[in-house]
């Protein structure tokens, strides 16, 4: 289960007081959100009259025009498995409500009423309706509003109706004014289960007021962790005084996932995909949410509707690299905030300790970044750069290209910079232990790892000096590295940043000069291939050990991450997202390799993690064993792996 369903908003070509003819356009709008394979269906707010009635509302005519119409849209969904929700006035027990009608299944299944009336300005619906807050009654027979149908049956009415698919999918509406009130009924229908929100509106168009309601609409979903699908009344309405846009947004958690672009938008339908995965995972970790519906939620009633058509999630956005923003701007601005953040971090560390920053530089990207950030923390504390100690160390594995680069741009930096080679050491230490020189395997590489965490401390010791940490994110997941090594330092500056982010930190220092004369070497630090050249240089003197060889396309690693721990997703759905956004870069066989190794490693590691040192937290996911991650060293991954290998291929 994808736990994917596809919504539409649509707004009609709407001509005021014409029933007959709203009808015909209402159920072309359905037919097109249809053949998009929507499975809910919204219409603006009073759509089956027009908005802008005003005192034809009281007409006789006009209510036999709606219960007609009414009838007419539930012949459509007989036998079917969509849902519609249409706006209408209805009278019930002698005053006239502003509706949104819940159509499945040939019935009227619910009515949600309009509770905050809009009473200003050009608007005073107040002449017309009644709240909701002032229904008499809680549901009403069929035939009591005009509904013709051989068999009378009973409707749910109210502000409290929660609509519940078998498969617990849920939603509630609201109307409108509804959203601009200091607590807004979808507040409490949300925290009385509803996932999603639909609201049907008719917000006229005046200069920043659409921003201003989609910055209502994003933070609406935000703060109740739910789908929220606004569409408001397009320009068939009246113009005496206002004109109305045909405005059309659907969120997510705060995120847009459509809207129109038009000013003024003819007849559309607008149509997303929602993840209620993503939904339900965000609503069980933040408790907050869990605390306010036991504090101030009131009771819902639920209305049962039959079981829905799944999406299969086509229409939703992923991208391949979860944690880097695809904008420019926004992705130079990301790696701008976390760089400052990072320093702010070192900074506290620093003045709190009085130590100087000793960095091991190899020329990678880690190592480089973790320079740059000691270099602008000094700067903070008043010091030049050369308060900085950094260290290259070279061995076995170490190219001229990795070497050169780390050489220069400790020197266009102004740091101390010292060169202590470690080939000898690593060698007395084979002896030492009785491992052949000559035998290249796990240990060899771990002798070298070792060796340069023990001569960074011992050199610390001597100077008064903090080890600050280069080990990042992507490696902290997989283990990457050696215990008591490159794992180990006093402070862990890329601690929260995923590999895939890296390179882009990096860029966005060169192309910004924030570092005078480094962006040439810096550069090239970017296209250098990833190694912890811990093996001999091959016969060109080129990197012989690249990283994403032996571990995998760190591209791969941080998409099964992101979604793993920010929204506990199966491999299966993880499986298919990947599928979609790597399509024509990595084939299915591939994705299921690397998976089952990002599982093994993610599990068997832990112990790694549970030990790691201080670094701060720069996104939402975060590996901290003090508050983000708490995973015991101990557990089983053989229910993750068992359904990495059942996966169709």
């Amino acid at each position: 289960m994808l736990d994917y369903i596809r919504v539409a908003a649509a707004v009609p070509t709407v001509q005021v007081g014409n029933t007959t003819a709203n009808v015909r356009e209402i159920l072309k709008e359905t037919d097109e959100a249809l053949s998009l394979g929507s499975e809910i269906i919204v219409f603006p707010e009073l759509a089956l009259t027009g908005y802008t009635c005003g005192d034809l509302f009281f007409q006789s005519t006009l209510h036999r025009g709606v219960a007609d119409g009414l009838s007419q849209l539930a012949d459509r969904t007989l036998g079917e498995r969509f849902t519609l929700i249409v706006g209408a006035p209805l009278p019930i027990e002698g005053q006239l409500y502003n509706c949104a009608v819940v159509i499945s299944q040939g019935k009227i299944a619910g009515i949600s009423a309009k509770t905050f009336l809009s009473n200003y300005g050009e608007f005073y619906e107040k002449r017309w309706f009644s709240s909701a807050a002032d229904l008499p009654v809680g549901e009403i027979r069929a035939r009591q509003i005009g509904l013709d149908f051989e068999q009378d049956y009973a409707i749910p009415v109210g502000r409290d109706l929660i609509y519940r698919f078998s498969d617990g999918t849920s939603f509630g509406i609201e109307i409108c004014e509804d959203l601009w009130a200091p607590l807004p009924p979808s507040t409490f229908l949300a925290m009385g289960g509803a996932q999603l929100i639909f609201n049907l509106s008719a917000s006229n168009e005046i200069l920043g007021k659409r921003r201003y309601r989609r910055e209502l609409v994003q933070n609406q979903s935000a703060r109740l962790f739910c789908g929220y699908i606004f569409v408001s009344a397009g320009p068939g309405e009246s113009t005496t005084d206002v004109v109305f846009s045909g405005n059309t947004l659907l969120c997510e958690n705060g995120r847009i996932l459509g809207e129109n672009e038009e000013v003024i938008a003819p007849a559309h339908v607008q149509v997303a995909d929602m993840d209620l995965g993503l939904l339900r995972s965000e609503r069980m970790r933040q408790k907050t949410f869990g605390n306010a519906a036991a504090l101030y939620g009131a009771p819902c009633r639920t209305v049962s509707l039959t079981q829905r058509a799944e999406s299969d999630g086509a229409l939703y956005p992923v991208s391949a690299y979860p944690f880097v923003p695809a904008d420019t701007e926004d992705r130079t601005k990301r790696c701008r905030s976390i760089f400052e953040m990072q320093v702010a971090g070192l900074y506290k560390r620093l003045q709190t300790v009085g130590a100087r920053p000793v960095v091991g530089v190899s020329g990678g990207l880690d190592s480089t970044l973790a320079l740059l950030v000691s270099c602008a923390a000094v700067q903070r504390l008043g010091h030049t750069a050369s308060f900085v100690c950094a260290i290259t160390m070279p061995c076995f594995g170490t190219t001229s290209r990795t070497y050169d680069n780390a050489v220069r741009l400790m020197k266009q930096l102004g740091v101390t910079a010292l060169e202590i080679p470690i080939r000898d050491a690593c060698v007395q230490h084979c002896r030492d232990i009785g491992h052949p020189v000559e035998q290249i395997d796990v240990t060899f590489e771990n002798i070298q790892a070792r060796e340069r965490t023990q001569v960074l401390m011992d050199y610390a010791s001597k100077i008064g000096g903090l080890v600050v940490g280069t080990g990042d994110l992507s490696e902290l997941a997989l283990g990457w590295c050696t215990y008591n090594a490159d794992h180990m330092s006093m402070y862990g500056v890329n601690a929260g940043i995923p590999k895939t982010l890296m390179r882009w930190m990096i860029d966005s220092m060169a192309k910004d000069d924030i570092f005078p004369g480094c962006r040439e070497i810096l550069q090239d630090i970017l296209d250098t291939p990833i190694s912890p050249e811990l093996l001999p240089p091959d016969e060109n003197g080129g990197i012989a050990q690249q990283t994403e060889d032996i571990v995998g396309p760190y591209a791969l690693h941080d998409f099964f991450l992101y979604y793993a721990l920010r929204y506990g997703f199966s491999p299966k759905k993880i499986f298919c997202l990947a599928k979609r956004a790597f399509a024509g870069e990595f084939d299915e066989k591939v994705l299921q390799k690397w998976m089952r190794v990002f599982y093994k490693r993610f599990f068997t590691q832990q112990y790694k993690r549970s030990c790691q040192p201080d670094g701060i937290k720069i996104g939402s996911v975060a590996l901290s064993p003090r508050g983000d991650w708490r995973m015991p060293s101990d557990a089983a991954a053989a229910q993750w792996l068992e359904e990495v290998d059942n996966l169709e291929s």
